[in-house]
């Protein structure tokens, strides 16, 4: 009589095979990976362009000429000279301090999306994925927020909020949230699978435990890709909210309202809107190479083919 293939019983699993950390990529891979890095054309330029708007939010009170809200109305619409190096607006402010501040502005709310998107997104990447009985309700959660088109509902979230800083990331963190959650979901599904995992729970580890040691370790290589993506989408994102007066509210310099009120100076200055669109332009294919430079080098699959 044959035995039941479910009756019989396993071998215990070895515990020093179950204790032993998840198949991280060794030291030697790491310094493949930053040299693969380094010689990577447009991750590199990426770093160039993303760096210098970063030093302009940084060094913003350094490098500025005058204050981003004083006004001159004796000098408006200047053209770039020495008092002023890219010219003013209808008010007579200084349009290069300006667009250094809202460099800061919109790099701030940028990075504070990219940080609740991160966290909130991979804890319930992580619960969807790992727990089949709550993948379901969360998952159809998500489906129904990514069902609208992104930066509508973040401008419908922004207006029934009001206009302010945290507003914005809030409706921007509610639009990208759900295309996180599904990139670490999609992960964990994989890393689920993977002989040490099941053989940490065959022991009788603990899920926090197994998910805190082995699952998200083993589920950053693509979480960090989309995050660099979403960068770049939050700077884009929150430049409408302020072009379309649902961001930070006036005077508070942003690259999205200087474009919105040079628009109606185009003829008789056109630099109101041209500097700053170059900027959003700069940092989100700055960001874009960036994102795909990291995409090409770490491979999802890396981390596997090393287990």
């Amino acid at each position: 009589m044959m035995a039941d293939p479910e009756r019989t019983s396993a071998p215990p699993p070895d515990p020093a095979a179950v204790d032993a950390p998840a198949p991280h990529l060794p030291r030697a891979a790491n310094t493949t990976i930053w040299r693969r890095l380094l010689g990577h054309r447009l991750f590199i330029t990426g770093v160039i362009l993303f760096g210098l708007v970063l030093a302009m939010a940084l060094f913003a009170d350094l490098l500025a000429t005058a204050a981003p809200e004083k006004m001159n109305v004796r000098a408006r619409f200047r053209t770039p000279q020495w008092a002023f190096l890219l010219g003013t607006d209808n008010y007579g402010r200084d349009i290069w301090s300006r667009l250094l501040y809202g460099s800061r502005l919109s790099l701030s709310i940028g990075f504070a999306v990219v940080l609740v998107t991160g966290v909130a997104g991979t804890c319930i990447g992580l619960l969807a994925g790992y727990f089949k009985r709550l993948d379901g309700p969360l998952m159809r959660l998500m489906d129904a927020l990514m069902a609208f088109p992104a930066i509508l509902l973040a401008i419908a979230i922004a207006s029934a909020l009001g206009p302010s800083a945290i507003n914005a990331v809030i409706a921007l963190s509610a639009v990208y949230t759900p295309r996180t959650a599904r990139i670490v979901r999609g992960s964990v599904l994989v890393v689920r699978e993977m002989d040490y995992v099941q053989a940490a729970l065959a022991s009788g580890a603990r899920h926090g435990w197994v998910i805190w040691r082995h699952i998200l370790p083993n589920s950053m290589a693509p979480l960090i890709v989309q995050l660099t993506f979403i960068f770049a989408y939050a700077v884009l994102a929150e430049s409408i909210l302020s072009f379309l007066g649902v961001g930070p509210p006036p005077p508070t310099p942003s690259w999205g309202s200087m474009i919105a009120e040079g628009q109606a100076y185009l003829r008789e200055a056109p630099l109101m809107a041209l500097f700053p669109g170059i900027a959003i332009a700069l940092t989100a294919m700055g960001l874009n190479l960036l994102g795909d430079g990291l995409r090409d080098v770490l491979d999802p699959r890396l981390k596997v083919q090393h287990g």
